[in-house]
């Protein structure tokens, strides 16, 4: 059967270009105020990354069974990062973005982890995979996202950190 898989790519998917028009339009509007972006370099990547680990899913996982255990993980993933964004609002990009005097957020999620929506990506990056039998393929994206993690949380919290957000 080739729905449920169909369904699930197209789900992600479409949460994944939607995610993308808040975050430009966050973006925008937090420039527009006087924020500015941070380590823009690696973003070309990060975005490669993320469109082949999708891309790759939908060349492979279209007609496999769903594993539902690693489905209602993926699932529960989908909650927290709503979470993340409510917490977040108008400030929430895919892009490094620091707003000049704007406090650090620390609630919601945030009052646990400083950084709870990579910790929610992980996650993601691993189980969606897992839910259509592919293992390698969810070591393989979370070996690659590791590097990129390691990337990009050494530039954000050194952009917190030249904001004085973070002591």
């Amino acid at each position: 059967m080739i729905w449920p898989s169909i369904a699930l790519l197209t789900f992600v998917t479409l949460q994944r270009l939607g995610e993308l028009v808040l975050a430009r339009r966050n973006t925008a509007a937090l420039l527009a105020r006087g924020a500015r972006e941070a380590a823009p370099e690696h973003y070309p990547a990060m975005v490669a990354l993320h469109a082949g680990w999708l891309i790759g899913l939908w060349l492979l996982a279209p007609g496999r069974p769903v594993d539902l255990f690693w489905l209602a993980v993926f699932m529960g993933l989908q909650a927290l990062r709503l979470w993340v964004l409510a917490t977040l609002k108008d400030r929430w990009t895919t892009r490094i973005i620091i707003l000049p005097g704007a406090p650090l957020v620390t609630s919601g999620p945030y009052r646990f982890l400083r950084h709870p929506n990579y910790a929610i990506v992980v996650g993601e990056i691993a189980a969606l995979p897992l839910a259509f039998g592919l293992p390698l393929y969810a070591i393989g994206f979370s070996l690659l996202n590791a590097c990129m993690l390691s990337i990009r949380l050494k530039a954000e919290n050194a952009a917190l950190k030249s904001a004085m957000i973070l002591k």
